[in-house]
Formats: C-alpha cells, structure tokens, sequence
C-alpha cells in the first residue's frame, strides 16, 4: 500500500497533534512529524496543510523576529483546532479500531 495515499487522509490530525504541545513554524512542524514516523511527509504538503487550517480558522499565526536569517512564522492551535483535533482522534481510533479488528479476524495483524 502507497503510504503517501494515507498521508493524504491523515495529514490534517497529524499536524494538529504536534502543534497540541507546542506551537511551532514550517521547517520544524515537518521536523517533528518526521521524527514521529512520517518520513515520507513532504514539505509542500506540511506547508499547504498548515495553510488550509489556517484559512478554516484552526490555527493562529503569529511572527518571531530571526537574527540569523528571515522571520519566523509560527502556527498555534486556537479553541476551535483543539476540538478539530478532539473530534479527529476520536474518529481516527474508531477507525484504526475497526481496522484492527478487521486485520485480526483474517489473520493478517502483526
């Protein structure tokens, strides 16, 4: 199975859940979704993703000033993305609940 095809479907809840802890900016969201597992997250995708979430008023944005290099814009979980990402992981382990009991009653789960 093509990763990149469940990417696409989960790549909105993964960005909220790392900006649950910490806010962050573009190179360092991608940086931490990395370093989760998702290695083959690409940066096009992870920069129009935090665009779209931005626009559906998901995210907050805010600039920090860079002494070595260009501003910084961070993105930050407002109200209405924390209960986006309550209501998406709620959904997202009903389903891999169900796919897990799907994979166990055949035999094929890990």
């Amino acid at each position: 199975m093509d990763t990149t095809q469940l990417l696409k479907g989960v790549l909105d809840l993964a960005v909220l859940a790392v900006l649950r802890e910490e806010d962050g900016y573009g190179y360092d969201i991608l940086r931490r979704l990395r370093e989760a597992g998702l290695d083959e997250v690409g940066d096009a995708s992870v920069y129009g993703t935090l665009r779209r979430l931005f626009a559906a008023g998901l995210l907050t944005t805010y600039v920090v000033p860079s002494e070595s290099g260009p501003h910084r814009k961070y993105y930050a979980l407002n109200a209405a993305g924390r209960d986006q990402l309550t209501r998406s992981g709620k959904l997202w382990r009903s389903f891999a609940t169900t796919m897990d009991s799907l994979l166990d009653d055949r035999g094929l789960a890990a």
